[in-house]
């Protein structure tokens, strides 16, 4: 019999709701019993992944936000696990864009054991820091460099469980206020090398936001391209494609 995984950021979720309803779904679709791995602060995912890995998981379901479904993408990468969404955080941006219930238990769950899979574009970026250490990690939604990662540093933590994405309003209202542009060196599918000034660069897999604000009109999850353009600079150079698998509605 298969049995899931399920991966939950402990500060995002009711373990005990969410328990009961796993356990009944598990047994209306005939899987065994899930197993329960969660999250830490040093631990955001990725070990998390491989724990699933190494137990024979047949599907990861992740409990968390955006981050923590980033992480265990990230742990799950060179597996062909499955992974389905509870989504849980602030923005949900993911699960926004592909059209799954946001605030929905019940039918998430079911959606994880009776919906059918759909392949979606997995982006690979190589950072590199002091002392010439490359690491590589992997997104689903977004990448930004420049005033986007400002932003995201500068939501208080304690106004997101308050506010929710809102808290990134009041973040970016204080990061506009730092006039300062970045230089970036960039290229394009290997052509050749060109500078530019701007305060962020973005590169986009999928594009709405939370509000239905459409950042990138574009952009689409499987269409193995990213949005815009520009899709290497000085600091973060793209090296491809994998794919993740995620559960869908019927």
């Amino acid at each position: 019999m298969r049995a899931a995984a399920v991966i939950y950021n402990p500060t995002k979720v009711d373990l005990d709701a969410v328990r009961a309803v796993v356990g009944r779904e598990e047994r209306a679709a005939g899987w065994s019993e899930s197993r329960w791995i969660a999250t830490s602060e040093d631990d955001p995912g990725q070990r998390a992944a491989g724990e699933a890995i190494a137990a024979g998981a047949a599907m990861v379901i992740a409990a968390g936000g955006d981050g923590t479904v980033r992480a265990i993408v990230e742990g799950l990468q060179h597996s062909s696990i499955p992974i389905a969404l509870l989504p849980s955080g602030t923005g949900n941006l993911l699960a926004r864009n592909l059209k799954l219930p946001l605030d929905d238990l019940d039918e998430s769950i079911h959606t994880a054991f009776c919906g059918n899979d759909r392949k979606v574009d997995l982006g690979l970026i190589d950072i590199r820091r002091e002392g010439d250490i490359i690491s590589t990690h992997a997104f689903l939604v977004m990448a930004g460099v420049g005033l986007d990662a400002e932003m995201v540093a500068n939501t208080d933590d304690d106004l997101k469980k308050k506010a929710g994405w809102l808290a990134y309003a009041k973040a970016l209202s204080v990061t506009l206020r730092d006039e300062n542009e970045f230089r970036f060196r960039y290229n394009l599918n290997d052509g050749p090398t060109r500078t530019i000034r701007a305060h962020t660069i973005i590169v986009g897999n999928c594009g709405m936001l939370p509000a239905k604000i459409v950042l990138l009109p574009d952009a689409s999850l499987d269409d193995g391209e990213f949005e815009p353009s520009r899709v290497s600079c000085r600091f973060l150079s793209l090296k491809g494609f994998g794919y993740a698998q995620q559960i869908s509605p019927r």
